[in-house]
């Protein structure tokens, strides 16, 4: 499990107006090392010329840094001055290899662009300062070259994107023994000709896009190759562009070894979103620092510069196969709680408990169901957070007021569903989703006296109330442990977007939720892009406010996944994880009443294990544990401070 995390500096290039050879767009960026210093060639899109191309002419840029997030003296480096390069010089890749600086970009030799005039040229430099010698490189279609940065096996090595404008486009390796080979006409007659012995292939599926992206860079455990993956590209939903990352053998990079299980980076910015051409992100670039730090820098909405960074260590942990496992470990004796047939209240299915640490247990309120399909919750509890030494026969809390009782359909859904609870001071607050069966599904709220609760004095529950507007569907919904800035934060899932509410009172029958600050929503492309919801209420940490949240995908698996919460403002995400703490894999997990589901309703501390209790297949009740330091190793690493 890993995280990546967007520099605050972003956008690190923009546009300048007063510049006309970039007052379109500055984005393709290409770092690489002089010393202490950050050199930065970059694509840089002009305005558009009407006797050249209406789109603008692209020429490559240069700007350098101290810190790699301030740039400064930008100039241009390389501008067209071939045929084969005349309407435009694009995308550079640059790599230092025995003594040179070698900048593979796309040369643009005519117009209307297009398959036949769309080629690999190489800029060939002793010192950043100035292009010695340029070169075409490939006499057919191809884009997106970068050099390995040493030999491998004793042979000079490329990787590019080969008919990339006349796809499906093909990532291939070239290898030669001399540098000159690679602008030899030559030999890309002969290299093309074998093309199929060259490609590499980590596409999920034919509808998918792939490009080069960073140069390659060389780790313990192969050859880290950065790149772009589109989902979708040739049909079959949106398209999604995302960063995925593959590991290529180091001693044979036509050989794929391990790669990331999705994006690690989709568009959610404002300036990924929105710019040239929206919703892009494309990686370009990277740097790995000594402290294990990986900066990556990428192009977003084909637009701006920008970077983001990750640790490498946990990167590669979940690339590599044998070392990719999941972060929590499960109880030997799952299910805790299963369906008994003998109750009829809960005869059908139990799952998604609320889960509370008081007077020395674990108190789970959890939802079951009947065979007619009416939701209640009952009641258990456990010591020692794994094995249930109280559970009672009849259920603890039925639905009583009109917006929970069954209309419709009699063998509907309906009653009460997935509590939350929050102890705050001497009350006990349980948030649930209400439904009908008929109307959108709401969120009550009710309370109880601890006192009462320890007692299981249920009918002292509180008469529940509706907290937000009417035909509004809400869900997911806890109320956070402890006020922030003298209030009640309440954290509740509006449509696709999990959202906070801050409030001086929780008496809803004078007002309802008024408010939804967006905290974060779906990521499109990754395994939390169809929605999202809150596990248990956040839990405070040293480094902030832990939630654990479920994600689905488009073959709607419900998954596991954490964010990190800002201490003073929990509506402000830190960090949140790339992939996800653990999805269904056993068969609890996977076959009941729906198939492949994880999901939570209460999650404990206790010292430094978290105990987090979910439904399986929304049929049984299981428990996993998941050390709380290393979880929050993960979610905000030393280097990435």
């Amino acid at each position: 499990m890993y995280v990546i995390r967007r520099s605050p500096h972003n956008p690190l290039l923009a546009p300048l107006g007063d510049k006309q050879w970039e007052s379109r767009g500055t984005f393709n960026p290409a770092p690489v090392m002089k010393g202490n210093v950050t050199h930065l060639l970059y694509r840089a899109l002009g305005r558009p010329d009407a006797l050249m191309t209406p789109a603008g002419i692209s020429t490559i840029g240069k700007a350098i840094s101290i810190d790699g997030n301030h740039f400064q003296n930008r100039r241009q480096f390389i501008i067209p001055e071939e045929p084969w390069e005349k309407y435009g010089c694009e995308d550079p890749r640059v790599t230092y290899f025995e003594g040179k600086y070698y900048i593979f970009y796309t040369a643009l030799g005519g117009m209307p662009f297009g398959a036949s005039n769309i080629k690999v040229a190489v800029a060939v430099s002793k010192d950043l300062e100035t292009v010695d010698e340029r070169h075409l490189i490939t006499p057919f279609n191809a884009k997106a070259a970068a050099l390995f940065p040493e030999r491998v096996n004793g042979k000079i090595t490329l990787i590019l994107t080969a008919h990339t404008d006349e796809p499906p486009a093909r990532i291939s390796i070239a290898q030669c023994d001399k540098i000159e080979e690679l602008w030899d006409l030559g030999f890309w007659e002969k290299w093309h000709a074998e093309i199929d012995q060259h490609t590499i292939n980590p596409r999920r599926n034919d509808r998918d896009h792939v490009e080069v992206g960073a140069p390659p860079i060389k780790t313990k455990d192969g050859w880290l190759i950065l790149y772009s993956y589109i989902q979708n590209y040739f049909g079959g939903g949106d398209r999604v562009f995302g960063i995925e990352g593959i590991l290529l053998d180091n001693k044979d990079p036509h050989h794929i070894v391990g790669k990331t299980k999705g994006p690690l980076l989709v568009p959610e910015e404002i300036y990924e979103r929105y710019g040239i051409v929206p919703d892009i992100v494309f990686p370009s670039g990277a740097i790995l620092h000594k402290n294990g730090k990986l900066d990556l820098y990428y192009t977003a909405a084909d637009t701006v510069c920008a970077k983001a960074s990750l640790n490498i260590t946990d990167l590669l942990n979940a690339m590599v196969p044998e070392r990719r496992v999941e972060l929590v470990e499960r109880y030997k004796g799952n299910p805790i709680l299963s369906p008994v047939k003998d109750h009829p209240w809960e005869s059908r299915a139990v799952f998604n408990s609320a889960a509370l640490d008081l007077g020395g247990k674990i108190h789970l309120y959890y939802r079951a169901m009947s065979e007619n399909n009416t939701s209640v919750f009952g009641y258990a509890a456990t010591k020692d957070g794994l094995k249930i030494i109280d559970r009672d026969k009849e259920p603890a809390y039925v639905p009583r007021e009109d917006f929970e009782m069954k209309k419709g359909d009699p063998n509907g859904n309906s009653g009460c569903e997935d509590p939350r609870m929050t102890k705050i001071d001497n009350t006990i607050y349980m948030t649930y989703t209400a439904f009908d069966g008929v109307h959108p599904t709401h969120v009550a709220l009710t309370t109880i006296p601890a006192k009462d609760f320890l007692a299981k004095k249920w009918d002292k529950w509180s008469k529940p109330i509706i907290t937000t507007p009417e035909n509004v569907n809400d869900k997911n919904m806890c109320l956070l442990p402890e006020k922030i800035g003298g209030q009640y934060m309440l954290m509740h899932r509006i449509g696709q977007q999990l959202c906070a509410d801050f409030l001086d009172s929780l008496d809803f029958s004078k007002s309802k939720i008024t408010r939804c600050i967006e905290i974060m929503g779906p990521r499109p492309g990754a395994w939390d892009s169809q929605k999202i919801g809150i596990a248990g209420p956040p839990i405070l940490t040293e480094k902030g406010w832990l939630l654990i949240y479920h994600g689905v995908s488009v073959s709607t698996t419900y998954r596991l996944g954490a964010v990190l919460l800002d201490t003073k403002n929990p509506s402000i995400v830190i960090s949140r994880t790339v992939d996800t703490i653990f999805e269904p894999l056993l068969e609890y997990e996977r076959v009941g009443q729906i198939r492949n589901v994880i999901f939570s309703c209460g999650v404990i501390r206790r010292g430094d294990t978290l105990y987090i209790y979910y439904g399986g297949a929304d049929t049984v009740v299981a428990v996993a544990k998941v050390s709380l330091k290393k979880l929050l190793k993960i979610l905000l690493p030393d280097n990435l401070k």
